[in-house]
């Protein structure tokens, strides 16, 4: 029976903060958000996403930019210049670990074909992954340099896709299936209003850290497994039934042995998050930065403490200032020029770091409701997250 599925907010979860119109990253306007999804036999389950910052038509045209690594075990290229420069002009691609490289070539070639003009001599593109090998054949050669122009192309504004989707098709998030997720925030300045928008790639957590909406729901269903564990044994008759937790799946797929434990010789908790935060708000690179810092907050909200076998890589750019950080090469014979931004001041900051916060916890939480179980390499399976575990929360249940 096929999953229906329903994002964090459709279940009645209580959340802070105001979301935009689509609830989505691609609130921000002029931000652009496409997928590839790469389903085949038993063994392919990965893909390739592109959030593009002003869209197909902006390809060129920077954006202020920082970034920021909580955990190294990762890779995210074009970082250096991003931190050089303070700016990101490129678009935004995330598919799994050994893709990095055809992923690269696949924005070289686009930006060849269609802004030839943009990088004549070099371009550094900016891709990042997560590993999917638990249900990808990750050492096969699915994803190529084509999924990635497809994966542009593919970019629109309005709703976006979420849960197995895209680079986030294999993923695995809290011992559940994961993948892609997304959210945004409406931040009131004086008259003015801005959107900061997260995007996620989810694939990592162990599943007792999870927490929704400040109801630790992980430690809860590793409870109701063990009474289930020891009633099968006879140890506990009068123990609860946790298996009936609804249309989502149930305890007793959520607590298939080889799916919430250490797998592939990875620790549970280990994975890679990769978030991606967009703003129309007008910011300096150096605040970009200091938001790229408040996603491990975010991210906290929903349980996790971290781990060093992650890769915890985070970029936040403003789609302000649109005719600043311009990086061309200087004309011999022209005249000098001054470039000038406008910029939230720093005092005032505080508010969009919230925003991130509350976004990022969101997407994450969206990632994880939307996903559909998944069965990929070697019969591995991932359980989607039972959605009545966290309906309503957490009005439903005592703190």
């Amino acid at each position: 029976m096929t999953e229906v599925r329903a994002r964090v907010r459709e279940l009645g979860v209580t959340l802070t903060g105001e979301p935009g119109r689509w609830n989505a990253i691609t609130d921000v306007p002029g931000v652009e958000v496409g997928h590839v999804t790469l389903v085949e036999g038993e063994d392919v389950r990965t893909g390739v996403s592109a959030v593009l910052p002003r869209g197909r038509d902006g390809v060129g045209v920077p954006c202020a930019a920082g970034w920021y690594a909580m955990n190294g075990n990762g890779e995210m290229t074009g970082t250096t210049w991003v931190e050089e420069s303070g700016s990101l002009a490129v678009p935004v691609l995330l598919t799994n670990t050994y893709a990095v490289g055809p992923v690269h070539r696949g924005v070289v070639e686009w930006v060849r074909e269609h802004r030839a003009d943009m990088a004549p001599e070099w371009l550094l593109p900016l891709v990042t992954e997560t590993w999917d090998g638990h249900l990808n054949d990750i050492h096969g050669a699915a994803v190529g340099p084509a999924h990635a122009a497809a994966a542009i192309d593919a970019a629109a504004p309005g709703p976006v896709a979420e849960g197995c989707v895209g680079g986030g098709t294999g993923m695995r998030c809290y011992g559940f299936k994961g993948g892609a997720g997304t959210a945004s925030r409406v931040v009131a300045y004086g008259e003015d209003r801005y959107t900061v928008g997260a995007y996620v790639q989810a694939n990592f957590g162990a599943r007792d850290e999870l927490v929704v909406a400040g109801v630790p729901v992980g430690r809860e269903l590793a409870a109701r497994e063990a009474a289930r564990r020891a009633e099968a044994a006879g140890e506990s008759a009068g123990a609860g039934d946790a298996r009936d937790t609804g249309d989502a799946g149930t305890a007793g797929d959520a607590g298939d042995a080889g799916d919430a434990g250490t797998t592939d010789g990875i620790p549970p908790g280990a994975g890679s998050v990769v978030v991606i935060v967009a703003t129309d708000a007008p910011l300096l690179p150096g605040q970009c930065k200091a938001l790229a810092r408040r996603v491990p907050m975010g991210l906290a909200r929903t349980g996790t403490a971290g781990s060093h076998f992650s890769g915890d890589l985070f970029l936040v750019f403003s789609t302000a200032n649109e005719s600043a950080l311009t990086s061309t090469f200087p004309v011999k014979g022209a005249p000098a020029e001054y470039e000038t931004m406008r910029f939230v001041p720093w005092g005032r900051i505080d508010p969009f770091g919230t925003a991130v916060v509350e976004a990022v916890e969101e997407a994450v939480l969206n990632a994880l409701t939307t996903a559909t179980t998944t069965t990929g390499r070697a019969g591995h399976r991932v359980p989607a997250l039972p959605l009545d575990l966290v309906r309503g929360l957490p009005s439903s249940r005592h703190r």
